[in-house]
């Protein structure tokens, strides 16, 4: 009995671990059939496509769903279509929240969304309502080292075209403007640094502090959204604690 238990742990543990790679997967298949969508599907010539590969890839992600999303985006494959939208509003406490979804169907991601935000006690707004609260910027992080130098990685960095450079948790954030991210990381990329991230997001221009049962809630409330499957990228200007 013992035996076939442990089967059925290594199974339902193997069953887990499937499902949560299938729901990775499925989002960066609707980054790279969005990407590819926006500017085309050669990798050599659209940035975006190229940058979605490359985190597809990182996750160990096959290459035939690779080429199928990209088949997709650019009418060379029969499947579904997926739409952008931007979902915008206040969670608990009033922070603001906002979120990109790709989906096949407007309504039930709406409904959903909606549903979420309610739930945590929160409130969906217009389109507008929060995006003032946040600016659109290129990031990249590179891992730091014992042999790097702060210096040397902001010189570079400001010779690339990068905006800023801060440390953070082990790691230098670089921004850029969004339509310098590419050349920016090419750039370190040609000096020998290993670029861990780079995309373009939405950094809050100022941070909302929350505590006690709106902490909870709010928590909450970004755990329903981030493990929804339509959901592409949630940002907040939550505090981090």
């Amino acid at each position: 009995m013992s035996g076939h238990s442990k089967w059925n742990n290594i199974q339902h543990k193997k069953n887990a671990q499937d499902a949560i790679r299938g729901k990775i997967f499925m989002k960066l298949s609707k980054d790279i059939f969005l990407e590819a969508r926006r500017g085309g599907g050669d990798p050599d010539m659209n940035a975006g496509l190229r940058h979605a590969i490359e985190k597809a890839k990182a996750a160990n992600m096959p290459n035939d769903n690779i080429s199928r999303a990209i088949k997709k985006a650019t009418g060379n494959l029969d499947g579904v279509s997926y739409e952008e939208i931007t979902y915008e509003g206040y969670g608990p406490g009033g922070v603001a929240v906002m979120v990109d979804v790709l989906t096949d169907n407007r309504n039930r991601s709406a409904s959903e969304i909606r549903h979420a935000f309610s739930k945590s006690g929160g409130n969906l707004g217009e389109s507008g309502s929060v995006a003032f609260l946040f600016d659109r910027q290129g990031i990249i992080e590179i891992e730091t080292t014992e042999d790097t130098d702060e210096d040397q990685v902001m010189m570079d960095a400001i010779d690339a075209g990068a905006d800023d450079l801060r440390t953070e948790e082990g790691e230098f954030i670089i921004t850029a403007a969004p339509d310098s991210l590419e050349e920016v990381k090419k750039a370190l990329e040609d000096k020998g640094y290993e670029i861990d991230r780079a995309e373009v997001a939405m950094i809050p221009k100022t941070k909302t502090s929350l505590a006690g049962k709106d902490l909870e809630k709010m928590q909450a409330l970004m755990e329903a959204l981030e493990n929804n499957d339509d959901v592409q990228d949630v940002y907040s200007n939550l505090e981090e604690a």
